[in-house]
């Protein structure tokens, strides 16, 4: 355990005086940097203005103008916005929504849909439809239905749709959960974007709402503001979090299509989605949001993500010569490689990997043999060229 005083940009600073590069933007939050000055200005004048306000009852203009703002860059099918505090709580709304949406059609489907190694989330929604049993085995007993499927490729996408043609046939499935493109916990799995798209499309011709979980997707990271822009079908239901208030403050948002909206607005109090957290829609959060959205859609912010992409690129050109890289893989500033050899998800092997990383002043993750980068979209080009070097380094010790 390393104690953090302090962090500016893509720099952390320990207790020591020792400094890391940044380079997972602190589970994919801090895009802009750390302690970023135009989103602190802008949090700094809300709190002298209202820092704190119930959200039942009431409303605010931070809440009214990021709801407008986050609509304006959403697909163009989303049109409802309803806020809560994190990840995990984004993911369970829009389990919720898409069970409570059959429920008040009266409709008895009571089964999700998820991807195999998806992860959503620590609350009990969210573990039910994450299929990493690492995370949620003690928890299993007590779980919500769900039926799991391979993420697609062009292998197994027939086999994939011939099984979902029995289950649709049953009439069971209420909704499908899915991360966009990319698998965050399950080491930066990526699928391809068109079988996706001839899975969405069959679900929805089969009244199955779609929940794209772009918790860790969203806002920039794969290349465009969400990933299911990449993707012809565009979901029902939308969760965000993390990248959503630059990594200042707490707070998350699922949005929703009219249609998923209009089965909770009813004269029977009973229809309601009573769902709600304390802090929802904090002021202050509302406001860092409103600042990220402001420099994500800057020229600045987008020459930024252009060179990281082109950066990533060119190492990966380089390194996936290595014998020691068994394959790489990128979708945007998300860039991953697979070292050629076995090991467990949190073995020795990814400690070693860690530590060796932080010795050489470089914050990195790596998910059992694979190491990966997404760091703020700030970071310089030296910085990046000291995070390749230092994973070059630790691959030519391996040899």
């Amino acid at each position: 355990m390393r104690g953090i005083t302090k962090a500016k940009g893509a720099i952390l600073c320990d207790e020591n005086g020792r400094e890391y590069i940044d380079g997972i933007a602190s589970w994919y939050t801090s895009m802009y940097g750390h302690c970023n000055d135009y989103i602190l200005e802008k949090v700094k004048r809300q709190m002298e203005v209202l820092d704190q306000v119930v959200f039942s009852g009431f409303t605010h203009e931070p809440a009214i103008k990021l709801s407008e703002e986050l609509i304006k860059i959403l697909p163009p099918n989303q049109q409802k916005i309803f806020f809560s505090d994190n990840g995990s709580t984004a993911t369970e709304v829009g389990i919720k929504m898409a069970l409570q949406y059959h429920f008040n059609k009266g409709n008895k489907r009571k089964i999700l849909l998820a991807f195999e190694e998806g992860f959503h989330g620590d609350t009990f929604g969210a573990m039910s439809v994450s299929g990493l049993s690492v995370y949620n085995g003690p928890f299993e007993d007590y779980f919500i239905e769900v039926e799991r499927i391979p993420a697609p490729t062009k292998e197994n996408i027939g086999d994939i749709l011939f099984r979902l043609n029995s289950s649709l046939e049953l009439n069971y499935i209420a909704g499908f959960i899915y991360e966009p493109l990319v698998q965050g916990a399950a080491a930066m799995k990526m699928h391809d974007a068109k079988g996706l798209s001839t899975i969405l499309k069959l679900l929805k011709t089969n009244q199955v709402l779609l929940i794209a979980d772009e918790v860790m997707t969203g806002f920039g990271k794969t290349g465009k503001n969400f990933a299911s822009d990449h993707i012809d079908v565009k979901p029902d239901i939308i969760c965000l979090s993390k990248a959503l208030t630059a990594g200042l403050l707490p707070m998350a948002v699922t949005s929703c299509t009219q249609d998923v909206f209009d089965a909770f607005y009813s004269d029977e109090i009973s229809k309601g989605l009573f769902h709600g957290h304390t802090y929802t829609a904090n002021p202050l959060a509302c406001a860092a949001a409103l600042a990220g959205l402001e420099l994500l859609q800057s020229e600045e912010i987008q020459k930024d993500i252009q060179r990281v992409v082109q950066s990533h690129k060119e190492f990966g050109v380089k390194i996936k010569q290595h014998p020691k890289v068994a394959a790489i893989r990128q979708c945007g500033i998300i860039f991953a490689l697979d070292l050629d050899i076995k090991t467990e998800r949190y073995g020795n092997l990814r400690n070693r990997l860690f530590n060796f990383f932080m010795e050489h002043g470089v914050f990195l993750r790596p998910l059992g043999n694979t190491i990966y980068i997404l760091a703020p979209y700030i970071i310089t080009d030296a910085q990046l060229s000291k995070i390749y070097d230092s994973i070059e380094l630790v691959l030519n010790e391996m040899v």
